[in-house]
């Protein structure tokens, strides 16, 4: 039997993709032009993706509004969780606990895998004698048993000076936070609470850049956006050569192990809303660029190109019955 409410949809789907290429407006199923709000919040990593998509929209779609907040990964979750926000930006997969809150809410979402980040290891550029460094160093400054114990920068490293380390991280509700403690600790949320922590990248940005002691990390796009303000330190993972983030080593998973995927998570109730559908399909559709032009990795096309299908019959399967 033949669906007017698909045709509705397939047409929304095509004037969207119509307006990343190139066209001028985009258009509702109805005719008319995209209005109504969409809310992000979530990890500050992903924010200047969401960021850049929202700006776009907003050229092309006066009449929507977009806002996009940056307070961690699980705090993001937490209002997702609550469903006071449409899409949470994530820098990891969403927890157990987290599914389980959704479901006690009773919301489903979707999750999307916009591009790939290198959690970048930088100190301030008056420092002279870092010029790599291993991830076991990493974990001698960062382990919980580090705390008030390992204070210069000669307990990691014979050689180093016997000046302090200043160290600037992601905050506890941050996605970073669980990932960079995992891959580097041993164990998820295993770190030392003696450094200064921010779910938001730029005032570790700023830390870093102030202090000639400062070491801190956070994702590559903040580094991209900052170089004059920073020196990056190759990581060694036991290979013997040290390697930073870059679009061609985070792809090829060679800077290891601090390349991951970046998503954003969509819940099914707004999803249902033309505004969300248009806003997340012409998401998709330029993550490509957008997520380069800001300073991270773009997945490969094939990753894109299945998740276009999937958002395609998501929206399909949750457009309003025809009445």
């Amino acid at each position: 039997m033949y669906n007017m409410s698909n045709k509705l949809v397939y047409l929304l789907i095509a004037v969207v993709g119509f307006t990343s290429c190139g066209g001028s407006k985009a258009v509702d199923e109805v005719g008319t032009e995209i209005s109504g709000t969409i809310s992000i919040d979530g990890s500050s990593t992903v924010y200047p993706i969401s960021e850049a998509v929202a700006e776009e929209f907003g050229l092309k779609n006066p009449k929507a509004k977009v806002t996009v907040g940056e307070s961690g990964t699980g705090g993001g979750f937490n209002k997702f969780g609550r469903g006071e926000i449409d899409i949470c930006g994530a820098s990891r997969p969403i927890k157990e606990s987290e599914k389980a809150i959704c479901d006690s809410a009773g919301i489903k979402y979707l999750e999307l895998e916009v591009a790939y980040d290198g959690i970048a290891i930088v100190v301030n550029p008056s420092n002279t004698w870092v010029d790599k460094i291993t991830t076991a160093e990493l974990k001698i400054m960062w382990e919980t048993a580090a705390q008030d114990k390992i204070k210069t920068w000669s307990q990691v490293r014979a050689g180093w000076p016997n000046e302090p380390i200043h160290l600037f991280g992601a905050g506890t509700a941050s996605g970073t936070f669980d990932y960079f403690t995992e891959e580097i600790c041993g164990k998820k949320g295993a770190s030392r609470g003696d450094y200064t922590a921010s779910e938001n990248d730029n005032q570790l940005v700023t830390g870093v850049a102030g202090d000639k002691g400062g070491l801190g990390y956070f994702g590559m796009a903040y580094y991209e956006n900052n170089k004059a303000k920073l020196k990056i330190v190759p990581v060694d993972n036991g290979s013997g050569s040290g390697v930073i983030p870059t679009q061609e080593t985070v792809l090829n998973k060679s800077y290891s192990p601090l390349s991951r995927p970046l998503y954003i998570y969509i819940n099914e109730a707004a999803l249902a809303r033309p505004e969300v559908a248009a806003f997340i399909t012409f998401f998709i559709d330029n993550a490509p660029v957008l997520s380069k032009d800001v300073g991270y990795v773009p997945c490969e096309a094939s990753i894109y190109a299945t998740q276009q299908e999937v958002l395609k019959a998501a929206i399909a399967r949750l457009a309003p019955a025809e009445k």
